[in-house]
């Protein structure tokens, strides 16, 4: 049976079980039950290659003494171990500071996890399909990540308090143009399931990771900060899945709570990759914990204005943030020109509408600044929806493949040779304090539509309408004719 199929069917037998209400929990149940199968088939690996390594999860509870066998505890024995054995020692973990300290990850991932399921036999059933993936097989693991960016997609929805997930083509081209290297510290400050984790390291392996070392030195330069407990649990299980030995640098936190005033030299980054939360609206007392001129209970707001001190000198970020906040008054206007002063803020691509669809049907924009010279000159770059096709859709998703026009036009890492044209243009940073600092600027090179002329418009609504209300009286008289009868 294939890896999809093997979900699927899992995903068919929690639907059976009466405790467990809708795709929130039941992706919530699959996630810590793969989170444990995951991380005993790499504890086993690493049992094997490293000498003093030692699992973070006691013995009894490790899925290999407990789910590997399939007659093993079923039934109302194993919703008693799970229930009063398996949660309150994961959730009640012994951890300590050290770096490595795998139990970490395992106390988060369990801190505010729950079982959802009441049938001990169906959850047999589950446990015994899960045991089918052998997670330390690389085409299985890899095909198995395929289908867990599905499960991802799953969670998507517009209206969840503004977290729209980023489509997969958006996050790798964001990434491909950052450009992260081996040695630089990748921030993600809202990271959601991980998306822009994952992007860029592949991107390195890809390119710069040629040796155990560099991969330990990639690993050591990630960090990522998730607010909520299901994304978060997910993010962690993704980086399990991509190899990621201590997914602790994902910490479950919110950014914004730390005071904007205590983030110091010591915390600057080399790279900040991310989609923060816009449309939504932050907790009482967030606000104040920044400066007076940059206060607003706007999330994306608080991280544009965060995302520019956390950058190290030289340090480049890209981040999606929507329309408004281009042409934005008040705090906004402050933000932007407090932007541009203290960080070249060098391209600005404009996504169509649709790129978010079904999820979210908004104007968003990918911004690429960094940090240490002011902005001179602004490049815009208008993506458009590939020709013959409306809209991007669930069926027809942005491709990576898509931007390749965008990346053609780019100029490589210096940006050199860009050149104006039917979807660039460029405008001075003079051009936009003018405008009040309003970013949100057409493309000049997309002709209007020519509609006509008003009066003849005029007059042929009038005819229209004329024609309209003739039918509508002959209509009337047939159906009269035809009652009278």
């Amino acid at each position: 049976m294939s890896v999809r199929n093997v979900v699927k069917t899992i995903q068919d037998i929690m639907r059976q079980d009466t405790g467990v209400d809708g795709d929130a929990q039941r992706i919530s149940q699959l996630c810590w039950m793969f989170f444990l199968k995951i991380i005993d088939d790499q504890d086993q690996e690493l049992e094997l290659t490293k000498d003093d390594y030692r699992s973070p999860i006691p013995k009894k509870l490790r899925w290999r003494t407990w789910a590997a066998n399939p007659e093993g505890i079923t039934g109302d024995e194993l919703m008693a171990f799970v229930n009063d054995d398996l949660f309150p020692a994961l959730k009640g973990i012994a951890t300590s500071t050290r770096p490595g300290d795998r139990r970490r990850v395992v106390k988060d991932v369990f801190e505010d996890a729950y079982n959802y399921m009441k049938s001990g036999q169906l959850m047999r059933q589950v446990v015994n399909k899960i045991n089918e993936i052998d997670f330390n097989n690389l085409s299985e693991r890899q095909h198995f990540g395929d289908i867990y960016e599905q499960i991802l997609n799953d969670l998507q929805s517009a209206g969840n308090a503004g977290e729209y997930y980023t489509p997969r083509a958006v996050t790798a081209f964001m990434a491909d143009r950052i450009d992260p290297h081996p040695g630089e510290i990748l921030f993600d400050p809202a990271c959601g399931t991980g998306g822009f984790l994952t992007c860029a390291i592949n991107h390195m392996r890809k390119r710069y990771v040629k040796k155990p070392e560099d991969e330990a030195t990639m690993q050591g330069g990630l960090r990522a900060v998730e607010k909520k407990q299901l994304p978060h649990m997910l993010c962690v299980t993704n980086m399990l899945l991509h190899g990621i030995e201590d997914p602790s640098f994902v910490r479950h936190d919110n950014t914004l709570a730390r005071p904007y005033i205590s983030y110091t030299a010591s915390d600057r980054v080399d790279i900040v990759l991310t989609n923060p939360p816009f449309g939504g609206r932050e907790e009482d007392g967030i606000e104040s914990n920044f400066p007076a001129h940059f206060r607003t209970r706007e999330t994306a707001d608080l991280f544009l204005a965060l995302i520019v001190r956390l950058l190290k000198p030289g340090g480049r970020a890209a981040v999606v943030l929507p329309d408004g906040s281009l042409f934005g008054e008040g705090v906004k206007t402050r933000l932007k020109a407090h932007l541009m002063e203290e960080c070249n803020l060098h391209t600005i691509v404009r996504l169509p509408n649709s790129v978010f669809k079904p999820y979210a049907s908004i104007g968003t924009n990918l911004l690429f600044f960094e940090k240490g010279t002011p902005t001179k000159d602004i490049w815009f770059y208008e993506h458009r929806v590939p020709e013959g096709q409306k809209a991007y859709s669930m069926t027809k998703p942005i491709r990576f493949e898509h931007l390749q026009g965008c990346i053609d036009w780019w100029g490589g890492a210096k940006r050199k040779g860009r050149e104006e044209g039917p979807q660039a243009w460029k405008v001075t940073a003079e051009e936009v304090k003018a405008r009040g600092y309003n970013l949100d600027i057409k493309n000049p090179h997309t002709v209007a539509a020519d509609h006509g002329d008003p009066e003849t418009l005029l007059a042929d609504l009038d005819k229209a309408e004329a024609e309209t209300a003739m039918l509508r009286d002959q209509l009337k008289g047939i159906l009269a004719e035809a009652l009278a009868r």
